[in-house]
């Protein structure tokens, strides 16, 4: 039996999904309206990416990615207009509460970055089963920093591209041995999907 770099099992994926999944309940109605009116500066109804990446904190006093903000509004805005309104916005709270729970499930050494050792067991985690070279690409594609390890929202962001990485090789892998052929232009259908 060959070793499938991906191991799927019920709700498989790293870390939380844009549907209900795990984590913590909402808080109340009132409380999340109440960030909502003051994450939309603009009273259009409609967080923005913008508005959003300004109201989100890493805990490294850098701004949050906006490859991730970007990324978590596309997932939740129904409606194709570059935001999410206050319900789809009650989704992207939950999203990014769970994550923080993962993150900090895998954050052993509380240092509010995720090292190579962490990644690894939190991608093991999730199912994947990696070398040690692809967590180094992991860490130097995902660490903004130099640092050798990688922050809270890039960390989403790593996972996010990894699951729609995989996603797309699934597709492609029909007897999900790990291997895949595929012509130059079916490849660039692949990466073009995904950037």
């Amino acid at each position: 039996m060959a070793a499938y770099p991906y191991r799927p099992g019920p709700g498989a994926g790293p870390g939380p999904g844009p549907g209900p999944a795990m984590g913590a309940a909402l808080p109340d109605q009132s409380f999340l309206w109440n960030v909502f009116q003051r994450v939309d500066k603009d009273r259009s109804g409609v967080i923005s990416d913008n508005e959003l990446q300004q109201a989100l904190s890493n805990g490294t006093w850098t701004p949050f990615n906006p490859v991730t903000v970007r990324s978590i509004i596309s997932m939740f805005d129904r409606e194709n207009k570059a935001g999410v309104n206050f319900n789809e916005f009650t989704g992207v709270w939950k999203y990014i509460t769970d994550w923080q729970n993962v993150f900090r499930t895998y954050d052993r050494d509380n240092s509010g970055m995720i090292d190579k050792n962490e990644l690894k067991q939190a991608l093991s985690g999730f199912g994947y089963r990696l070398s040690d070279q692809f967590h180094d690409i992991l860490i130097r594609k995902f660490d903004r920093q130099g640092r050798g390890q990688i922050a809270f929202d890039d960390f989403i962001q790593g996972c996010i591209v990894l699951q729609r990485l995989t996603d797309i090789f699934r597709r492609y892998d029909t007897d999900q041995d790990g291997w895949i052929q595929v012509s130059y232009e079916q490849y660039l259908s692949m990466v073009f999907s995904i950037v």
